[in-house]
């Protein structure tokens, strides 16, 4: 692997000069989250006996209290599973669906392009808690009250607000620092708690008690949901207590493309995966490891793919059950040699035609729990942007996600148009490895659009480089914006390829003269997690990279 880069860390014995840590490893079990409290929280119920599943549940529920500008129970829910007994993978997509009372016409008959990110009108159901029990009825052991109880006291007790959560939450609050209940519940003093203030939410602490001692029926059908239903009459809002309680998940098929040799596995639509299976699959038809990692000839290529996935992506991806979307036509070799012959190997393009088949924000927290049986859980949890609608219902702890901002509500005929009852475009999206029919790497990463294209550099930086899984995260990310999207924008002047500080002068220089408009930015790179697994000495391997407060850890 030929490597000319800055060294953005401290010198190390070992590794490439941009690690930041050793990766960690145990054989009993591992977790890694994109905060401490919640990763220690996962090896707390490992120790007692919890499954991977188990301890993922209780690590997202500390999440939502310590990381709630990306995630809480106001949200969804997707996974994929390696269960150990039965040896094979399962997807599941908790995903909630728009207001039955909201339609197209809303926004058509008044001028609106777009839905907007803050208040009423951008709320959808909140997939998460049900996610919760589905996942744990399926692969859990310890009780959910055991589960929550860790969340339940640390919202009573309280914590110390850790370093990029708190710069987040200072840096994404003005905008909805006046919906309803927001300022109460995540301004106390006037302001977000500042890093290693001890922050309390005893009102998400009585949320999650009641939830342990009712069921999810105790979120979509008890006292949770008919308070989320007045208050949003109260406010202007649609969703309504008939949409919670008619709300179900879906176990789902995972899919995947074998990528030299590794079958790398995504969700398929409403989400975004399939655009990280078709980018891999247009690379391998290239000598990436020749050309070394940081070269300008592979950002290139990595960049012109992504651009051939996301018009796909803006075309096709949407909610199976209202389209019928042609997944095997965009996941077949033949279809990506096409899209591969469009890549000019010296210019890059303002814009490229999507496939011609039949029929960018967001917050996320990301995180990967395996247990000493061999079980691996891959979790993604999301409400969307930051601090999502900035909805939080009265004395309930918890915003509301805004994930129906990603519908496209200008054209009627299109596959993520929103209609009544309907999923949204989603971005979050898990991720996992299998080499000949068994696990090896769990893991993703969050940051809205950012996902799919993180997901192939991943994948990359292991198979082609020959990275470990901490350099696989640590090493420098490109993220090109700019694509043309669900929602109905569309890219004609090629986007803006963001690079981060780690790549060398050279290669940005050979990539402007191929006629990418390059930029740097901070924070937009997403946040990564990740678990291995070395099936000949029974150890697990843990990486959390350094753009977040994350921790791996394992016992």
């Amino acid at each position: 692997m030929s490597l000319s880069l800055h060294a953005l860390a401290q010198d190390r014995l070992t590794g490439e000069t941009f690690t930041t840590r050793s990766e960690v490893l145990a054989r009993n079990g591992m977790a890694a989250t994109s905060q401490p409290l919640a990763t220690q929280a996962a090896l707390d119920i490992l120790k007692q006996g919890g499954s991977a599943m188990d301890a993922a549940i209780a690590a997202n529920a500390v999440l939502g209290l310590v990381e709630p500008a990306s995630c809480g129970i106001g949200g969804d829910i997707f996974a994929i599973v390696w269960d150990a007994k039965t040896e094979k993978l399962y997807g599941f997509n908790g995903s909630g669906r728009a207001p039955k009372s909201l339609s197209i016409e809303y926004f058509m008959e008044r001028g609106m392009k777009y839905v907007p990110f803050y208040g009423p009108l951008p709320v959808s159901v909140p997939g998460c808690v049900d996610g919760w029990f589905a996942l744990h009825e399926k692969f859990g052991r310890l009780p959910m009250a055991a589960l929550l109880q860790p969340a339940i006291a640390y919202g009573r007790e309280g914590f110390p607000v850790s370093e990029v959560i708190a710069y987040e939450m200072a840096s994404n609050y003005e905008a909805v620092k006046d919906q309803p209940g927001f300022a109460s519940t995540y301004m106390p003093g006037g302001r977000p708690p500042a890093k290693g203030e001890v922050f309390r939410n005893p009102d998400l602490a009585n949320t999650y008690e009641k939830i342990a001692k009712g069921g999810r029926d105790a979120f979509y059908k008890g006292d949770i949901a008919r308070t989320i239903d007045r208050y949003m009459k109260q406010h202007g809002g649609l969703l309504s207590y008939q949409d919670l309680a008619a709300h179900t998940s879906n176990w789902v098929d995972p899919i995947s493309v074998n990528y030299r040799g590794y079958d790398v596995w995504e969700l398929p639509p409403n989400g975004q995966g399939t655009a990280a299976l078709q980018m891999l699959n247009i690379l391998e038809g290239y000598d990436i490891a020749s050309m070394g990692f940081g070269s300008a000839e592979y950002l290139h290529v990595l960049t012109e793919a992504k651009k051939l996935a996301y018009e796909d992506r803006a075309k096709f991806y949407a909610d199976p059950e209202f389209n019928t979307i042609p997944l095997a036509e965009l996941l077949s070799d033949d279809y990506a040699a096409g899209r591969r012959a469009l890549i000019d190997p010296e210019r890059a393009a303002d814009s490229f035609p999507a496939g011609d088949l039949e029929i960018e924000t967001g917050n996320t927290t990301y995180l990967t729990v395996a247990d000493k049986d061999g079980n691996m859980v891959s979790l993604i949890q999301s409400i969307y942007s930051e601090f999502a609608s900035g909805m939080v219902p009265d004395g309930l702890g918890f915003v509301l996600q805004n994930r129906g901002q990603m519908f496209n509500v200008q054209d009627p005929g299109h596959a993520n148009a929103l209609q009544p009852g309907k999923r949204p475009f989603h971005t979050i999206i898990p991720a996992f490895i299998t080499k000949n029919g068994k696990p090896w790497v769990s893991f993703g990463l969050m940051g809205g659009a950012v996902q799919p294209q993180g997901h192939a550099q991943v994948v990359v930086n292991l198979v082609d480089f020959g990275m470990n899984l901490q350099e696989a995260g640590d090493a420098p990310r490109m993220r090109h914006s700019g694509s043309s999207q669900p929602t109905g924008s569309v890219m004609t002047n090629g986007g803006t390829l963001n690079l981060e500080s780690g790549f060398d002068y050279k290669a940005v220089r050979e990539l402007r003269k191929k006629g990418h408009r390059i930029s740097t930015a901070v924070g937009i790179f997403g946040g990564y997690q990740a678990i291995g697994v070395d099936l000949t000495n029974q150890v697990y391997t843990g990486a959390s990279e350094s753009r977040k407060d994350g921790q791996a850890a394992g016992y």
